[in-house]
């Protein structure tokens, strides 16, 4: 075969199922285990990334301090776990029975003068501690998710990085390179799924169009037609015998039944759904589970956990930017849309929920859980009425489960106040590299980009955090 032959047949199925990999955000296939059968089995290992979008409260959460003033602690009290010595918010009731599962890190830290959503969000999904802009330059990091899709991509399903309601609310609370995947491109990029008026707690959720087949008979012609151009392949020629197996993948990747099932949670048990919790964490959670069975490799889901029925004025929020009453969000201790005794319960219900049925179902140790926020609250609480509290990069609380991560250990250390990290500081840089070594994903190998050699992050994992 000579050249022109060879470049026109490639054109020919880069323009069919084999371009599902190559410029589609966030379908990019790759190999997974077979079983003895041949058949494809479960993802290695997966991620839920549970993005508290807004900046959660360490000091009235997961790193509280009861002895402290009142101006400092606030009006919530810890309670006991299932562990000895580690206690968190007394609306934590089903949390407490699973801190056996999981690693609590008291010791997160953005060691830049971070004051906003925006970069404090980008560095943390980057995995790094600069600021976005330097020298009025905006860098082109790409996010966690996207990395995980290049290296571990899903051959089960179309889709490797998935993104649950993308950025619910104001657009503050988006970082810059979420709808892009940085320098990898746009393959790279995750799948947005769902929205503020279309989420799974919502009978009429209706998923992405992306498992829409269309009109089966065309889609079997174009097969049929595909296959006879590689038919008359020279078979000695490698680099056709690639571009038919990366068809022959898309192909099987569309029209597997589990990526379009994943998103009918009616097949679900009603006592399975109730235990997450009728509201969008709780629903997106239990999607989330169901799309990493499906073969989804990295799933973010947006901790919005809803608008409260008496919150009427203004749009819904991220949940957990609880300023208070000088952003007239109402009391950040209150049961409003950005009050804790509202969110808090949602919350807790919904990560007792996956816990247990990713322990149930023995995922856990193939599944990472990451919870976090993008940055933590000042330890004093806010003087306006009703109260709040304001953004506090120094330090945060995060949970790390499954995928080797020890359980029942609390990591790191802040002062009586909660205001500065005093032992055993992670940064995005340290959070990254645990991820993906939990991953599997080796961290030398560098990322290309127009000639460019970078590290996939210049942080080292904490081994302390595994088992």
């Amino acid at each position: 075969m000579d050249r022109f032959e060879l470049n026109r047949r490639q054109a020919l199925l880069v323009g069919g199922m084999g371009a599902l990999s190559l410029g589609m955000p966030g379908m990019v296939m790759g190999s997974d285990e077979k079983d003895a059968s041949g058949n494809a089995v479960r993802a290695e290992k997966s991620c839920i990334f549970v993005l508290l979008c807004g900046g959660p409260s360490h000091i009235d959460t997961w790193d509280m301090k009861p002895n402290a003033p009142d101006t400092i602690r606030g009006p919530y009290s810890p309670i006991a776990t299932k562990v000895p010595g580690m206690r968190i918010n007394e609306m934590h009731t089903g949390l407490a029975q699973f801190t056996d599962q999981f690693t609590l890190i008291n010791s997160m830290t953005h060691p830049g003068a971070i004051s906003n959503h925006f970069d404090a969000m980008h560095n943390l999904l980057s995995g790094q501690s600069s600021k976005r802009v330097q020298n009025g330059v905006s860098d082109d990091q790409p996010y966690l998710g996207s990395f995980v899709a290049k290296h571990k991509p899903s051959e089960r399903n179309i889709v490797s990085n998935a993104w649950l309601i993308k950025c619910v609310g104001p657009p503050v609370f988006c970082a810059p390179n979420i709808g892009i995947g940085g320098y990898l491109g746009s393959a790279y990029a995750p799948v947005f799924v769902g929205s503020a008026k279309n989420h799974p707690a919502m009978e009429t959720f209706e998923p992405p169009p992306i498992y829409d087949l269309g009109d089966p008979d065309r889609l079997a012609k174009r097969r049929s037609l595909l296959s006879s151009l590689e038919s008359n392949a020279v078979s000695s020629d490698a680099v056709g015998a690639d571009w038919a197996d990366l068809r022959e993948k898309g192909y099987d990747a569309m029209t597997r039944p589990e990526g379009r099932e994943a998103f009918e949670l009616e097949r679900e048990p009603t006592k399975v759904r109730d235990r997450y919790g009728r509201h969008p964490l709780g629903q997106n959670l239990l999607l989330a589970r169901r799309m990493v069975e499906a073969g989804v490799r990295f799933v973010t889901v947006n901790g919005w956990t809803g608008q409260a029925s008496h919150d009427t004025a203004g749009p819904p929020s991220s949940s957990w930017d609880m300023h208070g009453g000088n952003m007239g969000m109402g009391n950040a201790f209150g049961n409003g849309s950005y009050g804790m005794g509202f969110c808090l319960p949602r919350l807790d219900q919904a990560l007792s929920g996956l816990f247990a049925d990713l322990t149930e179902r023995g995922m856990l140790d193939n599944t990472l859980v990451v919870v976090t926020g993008e940055f933590g609250r000042t330890p004093k609480v806010l003087t306006q009425i009703p109260p709040g509290r304001q953004h506090w990069p120094k330090c945060f609380s995060s949970i790390m489960a499954g995928a080797g991560i020890a359980g029942g250990q609390v990591y790191g250390k802040t002062d009586r106040h909660a205001s500065y990290v005093t032992s055993n500081p992670i940064r995005p840089e340290e959070l990254s590299a645990t991820i993906y070594h939990a991953l599997d994903i080796p961290l030398n190998e560098p990322q290309n980009n127009t000639g460019i050699s970078r590290p996939l992050t210049t942080g080292k994992p904490v081994m302390e955090l595994f088992g």
